[in-house]
C-alpha cells in the first residue's frame, strides 16, 4: 500500500506506520504484546477486542475520551470539521467566554487525535476519521448503555421498526411532504431536525410545557416514560417526531433534535485543558524539609518499636488470615496512635519484608531476619527502604475495617487488600506535588480534580463509580500517608523526596542525613525513678534501656520509668545488679539517684530466690518459710502446688505459667535448667525463617522495555511479510489456494532452493516439522548442503536450518514482493 492511498482497514493503517510508531502502540497498550502477534492483521484484530479497547479507553484523559465519545455519535467516517463542530457547537450561543473555550478546544483537539491514533483507537486521515468499531459500540448510545454524551439514537435508528403509516402521520403533523418510501421519510425528518431555520420555526410553535419536557431530556438521559394517555405536551412532541417511541411506555429524543437544542455540542462542558492544582499555603522550603525529616525519623522509630514489641513472637494469625481487631487495638495502644494509623505501619512493615508469619503450627507474626540487617543501617537508609517500598506496594491499609464484595470484614495483613492501581495513583499524586514550587502545599480537592481529569471513568462501563471512588480514596490516603512517612512536611513535598523520585535512593539518603539528629550516648536520671532521653539514643543504649525501663512518654524527649518489673526483666536477660549500676553510672549525665540504686538492689536480692523447674514443674527454695507462705496464700490455689520436701514444691502446670503465676503474687522467681543453672531469656530471639517481601499485584501487563519492543516489532514485520507476500506458482501447477502448502517434487525443490541461494532471492515454502505441524514460510536460502538448507526465515526473523525432506514444496515470489 502506498503512503498516498487512504487505508481501508485498521490493519492497513497500522501497516503504513514506521517501526517507532508500532513500538509506541505496544508501549501504550502492552496487553497487545502477549503473546507477540504473528503479523499486522493479528495485531489489528487484537487491538479491536473488547477487553483491550476497554483497557485503552480507561487510560485516556478526559478530553481524549470526550473526543472519542464525540466520534461515536458522529457519522462514520467523520471529517475533522464535523468532529470539531460536535465539540465546539454550531456558534448559535457564541460569546466572548464561549469563544475562548472554543479556541482552547481547537488547540487541544490535534493532540487528542494524535493520542487516539497512537493507541489505535481511531484510524484514517483527517477527512475520514474512523473510530474502532468496538470503541463505537462501547460509547454509542443504546437503551441498555446510554452514551456518555447523553445523546440518544439517530432518527433512522429510532424509527427502524416503525410502521410506514406512523411515519406518514409524523411527516404530515410536522408539515413535511408525504412519501411512501420509508427511507425518504426518515431522510426528510432528519433533514428537518438538522435545518436550523426550519427547526427554529417548529419549536416556536411548541407549547411552553413541551419545551420544558425537551429541556429535561436534552442533556440526557434522553429516554422518558409515558403513560398510555400522554399529556398534551408529550403528545405534541410525539406527533411531530421530537419524541420517538422505543417501546409501549418509553420514548426517546432523537440525536439530531438534541444536537439542535444543544447548539450542536456533544458535551455540555468540554474540558480540553486539565484543571490546575491550586496551593493552600506557601511555606519556607527549609521548614518543610525539617518537618519532613523529623517525621521520617519518627517513622523509622515507629517501625522499630513495632517490631521490638513483637520480638518474642507477635499476635496470632486469624484462620482467614490477618490480624484480629483486638490485636490491632493493642498494637495501636502500644504505638500510641489510632487504629487506621497502626494498620498503616503494620502493613508497611509487612510489605518491606521486615515482618512475616513464622510458619509454626500456632502461627504468629514475628520479625524476619531481614529486620536485623535493616536495624543496623543508618536512619536515612532505613527510611529510604520504607519509602521505596511504600511507592511500589499495592496493599492499601486504608481499606482495613471495611468490607469486601461479599460483605466480609477486611483485616490488617489479611487477604484482599491489594489494589493494583495504588502505585500508579501514588506516583501521580507525588508528580503533581513535584510540579509545584518547593514549599507549596496543594489543595487536596484540586489534586483530586486533576486526577479525575487524567483518568476519568467511563460511566457506561462502571457501576456506581466504584473505581473512581477508590482512586480518589487512594489519592487522599496517599496525602495522609505521605505526611506520616516524611514524604511531605506540612503538606509540601520535601527535598529528599524530590531526590528519591528524580535521582534515586542514594541521593535521597544523602539529603536526608544532615537533617536527622545524631544519636546520643547519655540520658538524664531523675529522683522520681525516671530517665529522660533528650533525643534519639545510640542503638546499644536504647536496647539496654528498653529492657531496664518502660517508656512512659514519647516526643522530642523520651521519658523512661524504672519499676520492679522492668528491673526484673533486665535481670532475667542475664544482667547482674553490678552490671546495672555500672551501666547507669556510665550513661547518665546526672548522678544516679539513691532510690533507683535501692530499687535495683532490692529486686536483685529477691531475684532467683525461688527456682522453677519441670516436674511438670517445681519450686525450690532454701528458705522453708517462703514456701510455707506461698502454700498459705489463697492465690496459689490455681497453681495446684504440693510439697515434695521442706525446700521443694511440685506443680501440675508448665514452668512458664508457674513463673507468671508467682510473679503475679509478688515474688521474683527465676527459671532453671535440668542441671540447676539459671535460665537467661534473651529479648528478641524469635525470628521467622527467611522470607521475601510480598510481590505487588501489577495493574495489567508490565510495560515492555526497549529491547523487547524492538524484537517484537521485527517479529511482527517479518510475520506480516510472510503473510502478505505475493507468490508465483510453477507454470505447470495449478494456482495454490489461499492457505494451502506449495507442492513440488524433491528434484524441483532442490533445484529451486539451490538457484535461490546463488541469486540471493527469497522463496515461499511449505514446511512440516517433527511434530507434524504444517506451516508456510518465506525464506532466503544462504547455503544448501548435506540435505539441509540454511536460510534467513522472514517469518521468524532469524537464521534457521531446515531438512530438505520436510519441505513440501517451494514457489518463487513475485518480483515486486521480495522482502
Amino acid at each position: 500500500m502506498g503512503m498516498t492511498t487512504p487505508p481501508r482497514t485498521l490493519a492497513e493503517a497500522l501497516r503504513a506506520r514506521d517501526d517507532e510508531s508500532l513500538a509506541g502502540l505496544l508501549r501504550a497498550r502492552p496487553d497487545l504484546l502477549t503473546p507477540v502477534p504473528g503479523d499486522i492483521t493479528q495485531l489489528a484484530t487484537r487491538a479491536g477486542t473488547r477487553a483491550s479497547v476497554v483497557r485503552a479507553l480507561e487510560h485516556l484523559d478526559r478530553f481524549a475520551l470526550q473526543t472519542a465519545e464525540a466520534l461515536a455519535v458522529a457519522p462514520d467516517p467523520a471529517p475533522y470539521e464535523t468532529l470539531l463542530g460536535l465539540l465546539t457547537g454550531d456558534g448559535r450561543d457564541d460569546g466572548e467566554q464561549r469563544g475562548d473555550a472554543d479556541a482552547a478546544i481547537g488547540d487541544a483537539l490535534p493532540a487528542a487525535l494524535t493520542t487516539l491514533r497512537e493507541q489505535a483507537l481511531i484510524w484514517g486521515e483527517d477527512d475520514r476519521l474512523r473510530l474502532v468499531r468496538t470503541a463505537r459500540e462501547l460509547l454509542a448510545p443504546s437503551p441498555q448503555h446510554p452514551s456518555p454524551t447523553g445523546l440518544g439514537p439517530t432518527v433512522a435508528e429510532a424509527t427502524a421498526g416503525m410502521s410506514p403509516g406512523r411515519l406518514q402521520d409524523i411527516l404530515a403533523t410536522a408539515g413535511l411532504p408525504a412519501t411512501h418510501d420509508p427511507v425518504s421519510a426518515v431522510t426528510s425528518l432528519s433533514a428537518l431536525f438538522t435545518d436550523r431555520a426550519r427547526m427554529g420555526e417548529l419549536l416556536d410553535t411548541a407549547p411552553a410545557e413541551a419545551l420544558s419536557v425537551l429541556d429535561r431530556l436534552v442533556w440526557g438521559p434522553p429516554y422518558g416514560e409515558v403513560t398510555p394517555n400522554p399529556t398534551p405536551p408529550v403528545k405534541w412532541l410525539r406527533d411531530r417526531g421530537l419524541l420517538l417511541p422505543v417501546s409501549t411506555r418509553t420514548v426517546v429524543l432523537p440525536r439530531e433534535a438534541a444536537l439542535h437544542l444543544r447548539a450542536g455540542r456533544a458535551h455540555r462542558v468540554p474540558e480540553p485543558q486539565p484543571p490546575a492544582v491550586e496551593a493552600v499555603a506557601n511555606r519556607d522550603p527549609q521548614a518543610v524539609d525539617s518537618a519532613a525529616a523529623g517525621q521520617a525519623f519518627l517513622a523509622v522509630n515507629t517501625v522499630e518499636e513495632l517490631l521490638k514489641s513483637w520480638n518474642g513472637g507477635g499476635p496470632a494469625i486469624l484462620r482467614a488470615g490477618g490480624l484480629s481487631v483486638r490485636e490491632l487495638k493493642k498494637t495501636a495502644t502500644a504505638l500510641d496512635v489510632s487504629e487506621p494509623v497502626a494498620a498503616f505501619w503494620v502493613e508497611l512493615t509487612y510489605a518491606a519484608g521486615l515482618l512475616a508469619s513464622d510458619g509454626e503450627a500456632d502461627e504468629r507474626y514475628a520479625p524476619t531476619p531481614a529486620y536485623d540487617d535493616w536495624a543496623e543501617l543508618p536512619a536515612q537508609d532505613r527510611w529510604v527502604h520504607l519509602a521505596t517500598t511504600w511507592l511500589a506496594v499495592t496493599r492499601t491499609p486504608g481499606l482495613v475495617g471495611g468490607q469486601d464484595a461479599k460483605g466480609r470484614a477486611l483485616s490488617a495483613l489479611g487477604p484482599d487488600l491489594d489494589r493494583s492501581a495504588a502505585p500508579e495513583v501514588r506516583h501521580r499524586v507525588l508528580a503533581l506535588l513535584a510540579a509545584l514550587q518547593p514549599g507549596t502545599a496543594p489543595d487536596p480537592e484540586t489534586v483530586l480534580s486533576r486526577l479525575r481529569w487524567e483518568r476519568p471513568l467511563r460511566g457506561a462501563s462502571a457501576s456506581a463509580g466504584d473505581t473512581t471512588d477508590l482512586r480518589s480514596r487512594i489519592a487522599l490516603w496517599t496525602l495522609n500517608e505521605s505526611e506520616l512517612l516524611g514524604i511531605t512536611g506540612r503538606g509540601a513535598l520535601a527535598a529528599h523526596t524530590r531526590a528519591l523520585l528524580d535521582s534515586g535512593p542514594a541521593e535521597a539518603a544523602a539529603l536526608l542525613a544532615p537533617l536527622i539528629p545524631e544519636p546520643l550516648d547519655h540520658v538524664l536520671l531523675q529522683a522520681d525513678l525516671t530517665a529522660v532521653a533528650p533525643g534519639p539514643l545510640e542503638r546499644p543504649l536504647a536496647d539496654m534501656l528498653s529492657a531496664l525501663a518502660d517508656i512512659e512518654s514519647k516526643g522530642g524527649a523520651t521519658v523512661y520509668r524504672f519499676t520492679p518489673g522492668s528491673v526484673r526483666r533486665a535481670l532475667d536477660a542475664g544482667q547482674s545488679a553490678a552490671d546495672l549500676h555500672a551501666f547507669l553510672a556510665a550513661h547518665s549525665r546526672t548522678p544516679v539517684p539513691q532510690p533507683l540504686s535501692y530499687l535495683i538492689d532490692d529486686v536483685a536480692r529477691r531475684h532467683g530466690h525461688l527456682r522453677i523447674g519441670a516436674a511438670s514443674s517445681y519450686v525450690r527454695c532454701d528458705d522453708e518459710a517462703v514456701l510455707n507462705e506461698i502454700l498459705a496464700d489463697r492465690r496459689s490455689a490455681t497453681l495446684r502446688l504440693r510439697r515434695l520436701a521442706p525446700t521443694a514444691l511440685a506443680a501440675q502446670i508448665d514452668p512458664a505459667s508457674l513463673l507468671d503465676g508467682l510473679r503475679e503474687m509478688g515474688y521474683a522467681p527465676a527459671a532453671e535448667s535440668a542441671e540447676g543453672d539459671v535460665l537467661i531469656t534473651r529479648a528478641g530471639a524469635r525470628r521467622t525463617p527467611p522470607r521475601t517481601a510480598p510481590v505487588p499485584v501489577p495493574e495489567g501487563p508490565p510495560v515492555p522495555d526497549t529491547t523487547l519492543l524492538g524484537a517484537a516489532v521485527r517479529a511482527i514485520r517479518a510475520g506480516d511479510t510472510a503473510a502478505t507476500v505475493v507468490r508465483k506458482d510453477p507454470a505447470d501447477a495449478p494456482a495454490a489456494s489461499s492457505g494451502s502448502l506449495p507442492r513440488t517434487t524433491s528434484a524441483e525443490t532442490l533445484a529451486t532452493v539451490q538457484a535461490a541461494a546463488m541469486t540471493g532471492s527469497a522463496l515461499w515454502i511449505g514446511y512440516v516439522n517433527a511434530d507434524g505441524a504444517a506451516s508456510q514460510r518465506v525464506i532466503a536460502p544462504v547455503r544448501v548442503e548435506g540435505g539441509f538448507v540454511t536460510a534467513y526465515d522472514h517469518t521468524a526473523d532469524e537464521v534457521r536450518t531446515y531438512p530438505l525432506h520436510r519441505i513440501t514444496g517451494v514457489a518463487e515470489l513475485a518480483d515486486d514482493a521480495t522482502p
